[in-house]
């Protein structure tokens, strides 16, 4: 599987997902930061400084394109944030000064944790307004520092809408319909913005999909008396919505995965009772999917993903630290070639290696030494 001549993040054999590990003296910044103990200009520049280093470090590693690494957020829901009528702004700082590790005394990593859907469901106090999109603050000085194309990543609006509580929401929307098309609005002119200032490569994060697997949260689904199936194509008209007008003008990628946080996951399930709405249903120049486990399933759904689709297959885990070879990732390509031909098919890590600002249970060393791998394997 070459990785071809051109440098186009819609044609490249590799991926990854967006954050990385975070430099200790980092998230010292933040922690300072969140106690009032730095200014916030120095706490900018701190971010700045981190995020010019980790840019480098993509290019010299041959990533064909970059990411800041997410390094000015919190989490990766925070992109999400600065939207009046529903604050995970503030409930984000207040969990990292109580927490800042990412995970509660009652969970470990590689094991099941708690689903954040849950956990960080919060109730819309007004009509949805972007205040600010943090996204394009992102962008704006990740092109001022890298020379490769940008990558951004937004939550995804299904997951936005999961995690709204919206019996709590009655007085401002009456139904998950009427907030979720408030989340496509803004997130549509968050990506339209993002396109008209150069983003070259714009990803959006969707976990919430295989909670339409994960029979815990069907059963919750069910319980509030709501279709699955119903929803799930809700959530896909509102993912290719949002997209819309950024198709042709930028590489629109959408990742699924099954949790990450602390080096747990939250979800299970494999793709196959989804997979031909899902797949065959999203405009998407890329799909990212999560492979790195048996959760997943086998290779058999890919089939259903569209001529002209490439499939980002996650084979790569960012829980540990053991580093993959190069022969085992390119015997499960070839198992998955036989379902998808070999030039839809391309290779990241399974999610982020840090989705919260702790970051997951490896060394900065073995992420760039798996990134290596990854594109060493594509290079053969």
């Amino acid at each position: 599987m070459n990785q071809p001549k051109t440098q186009s993040p819609r044609h490249s054999r590799i991926d990854h997902v967006g954050s990385l590990l975070r430099p200790k003296a980092l998230i010292e910044a933040f922690r300072q930061f969140a106690r009032n103990e730095m200014r916030p200009d120095f706490f900018e520049a701190a971010q700045d400084d981190a995020i010019r280093e980790v840019v480098a470090k993509q290019e010299a590693h041959g990533i064909p394109f970059v990411t800041d690494g997410e390094f000015r957020r919190l989490s990766w829901q925070v992109s999400f944030s600065e939207v009046s009528g529903w604050d995970l702004w503030d409930i984000s700082w207040k969990g990292f000064l109580k927490n800042p590790g990412n995970i509660s005394p009652s969970e470990k990593p590689l094991t099941k944790g708690e689903d954040a859907v849950v956990s960080f469901r919060t109730a819309a106090t007004a009509r949805l307004k972007l205040k600010s999109s943090f996204p394009l603050k992102e962008l704006k000085f990740l092109k001022s520092a890298a020379k490769a194309p940008a990558k951004i990543t937004l939550m995804g609006p299904d997951r936005v809408c999961q995690m709204c509580d919206i019996e709590g929401s009655r007085a401002v929307y009456a139904d998950a319909d009427a907030f979720l098309a408030d989340v496509v609005s803004i997130q549509r002119q968050m990506v339209d913005e993002l396109v008209a200032n150069g983003c070259d490569y714009i990803q959006i994060d969707e976990p919430s999909y295989t909670g339409y697997v994960d029979p815990p949260t069907l059963e919750r689904m069910k319980a509030k008396g709501e279709d699955p199936l119903k929803n799930l194509r809700r959530a896909i008209e509102a993912d290719n919505a949002v997209i819309a007008n950024a198709k042709g003008r930028a590489v629109t990628g959408l990742h699924i995965c099954r949790g990450n946080r602390a080096s747990m996951w939250h979800r299970e399930g494999k793709y196959d009772a989804i997979a031909e709405a899902l797949f065959g249903g999203l405009k998407y120049d890329r799909l990212l999917l999560e492979y790195d486990t048996a959760r997943a399933g086998g290779f058999e759904p890919l089939r259903f993903v569209p001529k002209g689709v490439v499939a980002v297959l996650g084979l790569i885990t960012t829980k540990t630290g053991e580093i993959e070879t190069v022969d085992a990732l390119k015997r499960r390509i070839d198992d998955a070639a036989k379902y998808i031909p070999l030039d839809q098919i391309a290779l990241s890590p399974q999610c982020g290696f840090a989705s919260g600002i702790a970051g997951n249970a490896l060394s900065e060393d073995a992420q760039w030494r798996k990134l290596d791998v990854m594109r060493e394997t594509a290079r053969q």
